[in-house]
């Protein structure tokens, strides 16, 4: 089986689960890791598996991965499995619940056989930081204090055991096929 494992990443966060990813993957399989810039939606013709992934921004996958994702022709012939990383914690869920649902939607719209979708926190970029530090602060009068508590706990992602826990995430995706 031939696979890609492709990515979209602004800190590296992403990269360390793509990358994740791909080490379990090639374990039994021939697997290609590229940066969603070095693809375009007819290179993914030569796969049977694509695993796709992207930073959530502003509650949503990442503009770049959204447009490759846009693209994509109806009914082809390979599979699709997405991971993501935000910048929240799990008790924030409504912060980065719709990337599961565009992994989803578009699936179901394009006919994709739609493996599962892996995510886990990462902590935001410098600008991105800014724009939920005002978010929070508007939405949840969130403290300085509790914001460098939260950008404290976001350094820490991923973390080892959030790429072991991408690993499983690509073995439980291969024996589904």
């Amino acid at each position: 089986m031939k696979i890609l494992v492709t990515y979209f990443t602004q800190t590296g966060n992403t990269g360390k689960i793509a990358q994740a990813i791909h080490d379990e993957a090639s374990k039994e399989h021939k697997v290609d890791l590229k940066k969603i810039e070095e693809i375009n939606a007819d290179s993914l013709n030569q796969y049977d598996l694509v695993f796709i992934g992207a930073p959530c921004q502003l509650r949503d996958l990442a503009a770049p991965v959204k447009k490759i994702l846009d693209s994509l022709p109806k009914s082809p012939k390979y599979m699709l499995a997405g991971f993501y990383t935000h910048g929240s914690s799990s008790s924030d869920k409504q912060n980065y619940e719709k990337c599961i649902t565009s992994f989803k939607k578009l699936s179901k719209e394009k006919q994709i056989d739609y493996l599962g979708c892996y995510d886990c926190q990462g902590c935001p970029s410098p600008p991105v930081q800014k724009i939920v530090y005002e978010y929070l602060k508007k939405t949840k009068n969130i403290t300085d204090e509790e914001w460098e508590k939260l950008l404290e706990e976001g350094k820490k992602h991923p973390s080892p055991e959030d790429e072991q826990n991408a690993k499983i995430f690509a073995r439980k995706v291969l024996s589904k096929i």
